[in-house]
């Protein structure tokens, strides 16, 4: 579909889990209100559009998964463009501009983005306007809003330049950050101060609504889990054991799960996570039901279609919502109400209350001025759709708009903590309950599946308890797995839970040393860390059995809340510094592979540093070039993480 016509534009978005695809089909419903006509298409649809032949402008917006690499959708159009065979001048007709999504908590910010955009640039494409990388680390808004607000300036001047000369025209103005200030102390969720009290708001376009929504008292259909499971590959399986990694003291509890899959075509490697399917809990489910007037109705089946008149592009009923359903299955089960509000949401809010100071503080949170104050008090606060219609007492959204802004609700992955040739039949998964502790926007809560999951394996950790059983998935790693070479030698870095796909990587280990005796196998290192030696050292008989028995070579552990002289080591960061010149022989003469689990806000990001550290110290490098060497050893896959936020 060449972009043709006078002002108007292609805008082209790879996603992985909805987010890319959302900003751009919000480009694409603002452009009719800056005179613009989009087209827009899944980069994947290559059917729908031909880059050799575009002459309009062209937005692409795309995010990174994984280990730095493209989204599934965005796969076949980055190897098209890395063909070699592609001359220097192949999309020298182009302008586009470029809006990268990354996370500053992994590694390889933006890596597809920034893959595609200077390809792009390698083949002569040109910038009509500056790239934007956004960081769902500190919120996508700070950057995309701005980026947005930026973008239709730049297409004017463009189709300007187009029309008057036919020449190609750039827009450099590089897009920076919003300054963010903090909100004055006397601001809250429901209560803004000067300046904004007081400012004139640019409020986003209503976005259109798109689903009809019936509730018929005919009798719903009893769908139980059947539905998600046939949709998406889930596997219902008992759970055959379950124990306290953990002393009752300790600041948080971990507990170990064996599931039986034994009757099941499930196959996994350590390295290998699981998906849990887990469900919303009852009491929000019930307070959800009665804030939106819906009690009486919980039973009745739940009717989609399409609006006739909507002006959503590509709008379709969701799939992961079975038709007639219970309005009861459909909170439980398919929506993430837990989910934080986007602006949009917030903005689609202002529209059903009534309350004249709560409109305009919802317009405030949507607005770009009110930036500093959505991510203050919405997003920094893990704010749910139940939390603000709490506060906003006068805000009745219909049920329709809570199913086009609320996500589907995602299942949750743990690393396998086993191995299949030590414990055939059996996969072993570790979890601690995650706690978020009451603040003035919402109550106390436990994390939703470590939550569920404690109460749903409390009997089990009772002496002759009852058995359960939860749905789960395999969710294969292409990379994080043990070396394909035995005698290369590892060091894996796993704090708390963290260690959990090194106890899977040990017992490989030990059966392959077991079974292979003529074999060579490589040095291993572990290094481990929690807060206390005697309440929360999980796992510690079985490493230590692995050291006795040869399997593990090193055992290296830290304790953050013992009282310590000045010399010990309290963080798994502090550990690796104390070994650095045995660790910069195993990656770099021995061409060792280093691997780390846990904590993607704080803990990857130390170990990141610890390790530019012990290269520029061992090797007398400046930190340039021992970040470089760190690269290397990602582009490798010698370095590999396997994080969460």
């Amino acid at each position: 579909m060449p972009c043709g016509v006078a002002s108007q534009f292609l805008i082209l978005y790879g996603s992985q889990r909805g987010q890319a695809q959302s900003i751009a089909e919000e480009i694409c419903e603002q452009a009719a209100e800056h005179g613009f006509i989009a087209d827009i298409s899944c980069v994947s649809k290559g059917e729908k559009y031909n880059l050799e032949r575009e002459r309009g402008p062209v937005v692409f917006v795309v995010s990174t998964t994984g280990d730095g690499e493209p989204p599934d959708t965005a796969l076949k159009f980055v190897k098209k463009i890395k063909n070699k065979s592609l001359p220097c001048d192949h999309y020298s007709h182009l302008h586009y501009a470029l809006l990268a999504l990354g996370d500053t908590n992994y590694a390889n910010f933006c890596n597809c983005g920034k893959t595609i955009d200077s390809r792009l640039q390698e083949l002569g494409a040109k910038h009509f306007y500056a790239t934007g990388h956004a960081d769902d680390g500190t919120g996508l808004e700070i950057v995309v809003d701005p980026w947005i607000e930026g973008l239709w300036e730049a297409l004017k001047k463009t189709f300007a330049k187009m029309s008057a000369s036919n020449q190609e025209g750039t827009n450099q103005g590089e897009v920076t950050k919003k300054n963010i200030l903090g909100a004055p102390l006397e601001a809250s969720l429901i209560r803004s101060v000067p300046p904004l009290s007081g400012s004139s708001l640019n409020v986003p376009a209503l976005p259109p609504s798109y689903l009809d929504v019936c509730l018929e008292d005919s009798p719903a259909e009893e769908v139980g889990c059947t539905h998600l499971r046939l949709l998406e590959g889930f596997y219902e399986v008992a759970v055959s054991g379950a124990a306290h990694l953990t002393r009752d003291d300790a600041v948080k509890s971990a507990i170990l799960l064996e599931l039986d899959i034994s009757d099941q075509d499930m196959p996994y490697q350590p390295g290998d996570a699981f998906d849990v399917l887990c469900l919303n809990r009852a009491s929000e489910v019930e307070e959800l039901l009665r804030r939106l007037g819906l009690k009486d109705q919980r039973s009745q089946s739940v009717h989609l279609q399409l609006r006739k008149d909507t002006k959503k592009k590509g709008a379709q009923v969701p799939s992961y919502i079975p038709q007639k359903c219970s309005l009861e299955y459909l909170l439980t089960w398919c929506l993430e109400i837990r989910s934080t509000p986007k602006k949009a949401f917030v903005r689609a809010l202002v529209d059903w209350t009534q309350d004249s100071r709560e409109k305009r503080r919802l317009q405030e949170l949507c607005s770009r001025e009110g930036s500093a104050d959505y991510n203050r008090f919405v997003r920094d606060t893990n704010l749910c759709l139940l939390d603000l219609l709490q506060a906003f007492k006068s805000c009745s959204p219909p049920l329709s708009l809570v199913i086009e802004h609320l996500p589907k609700l995602q299942p949750r992955a743990y690393s396998a903590a086993s191995s299949s040739l030590r414990h055939p039949g059996k996969v072993h998964f570790v979890f601690s309950v995650v706690d978020f502790p009451a603040c003035v926007e919402h109550p106390e809560r436990t994390g939703l599946c470590t939550g569920w999951l404690m109460h749903h394996v409390s009997a089990i950790l009772q002496p002759y308890g009852k058995t359960a059983s939860i749905n789960v998935r395999p969710r294969v790693s292409n990379t994080f797995h043990l070396p394909s070479d035995p005698s290369a030698p590892i060091v894996m870095v796993g704090p708390g839970t963290g260690v959990a796909p090194f106890i899977g990587f040990l017992q490989q280990r030990y059966q392959e040393r077991v079974e292979k005796q003529d074999d060579v196998f490589g040095e291993t290192w572990l290094f481990f860390g929690c807060r206390h030696k005697d309440r929360d050292f999980i796992f510690r008989e079985e490493l230590e059995r692995f050291v006795e028995n040869g399997t593990l070579n090193h055992l290296k552990v830290s304790f953050s809340r013992e009282e310590l002289d000045g010399n010990e080591p309290r963080y798994v960061q502090h550990l690796l510094l104390l070994h650095a010149k045995n660790m910069v022989h195993v990656l770099f003469k021995e061409n060792g592979y280093f691997y780390v689990c846990g904590d993607a806000k704080n803990m990857a990001k130390d170990v990141n540093d610890a390790l530019i550290e012990m290269i520029t110290k061992e090797l007398q490098l400046d930190k340039l070039e021992s970040m470089k060497m760190v690269a290397k050893l990602r582009e490798e896959k010698r370095y590999l993480q396997d994080i969460w936020s």
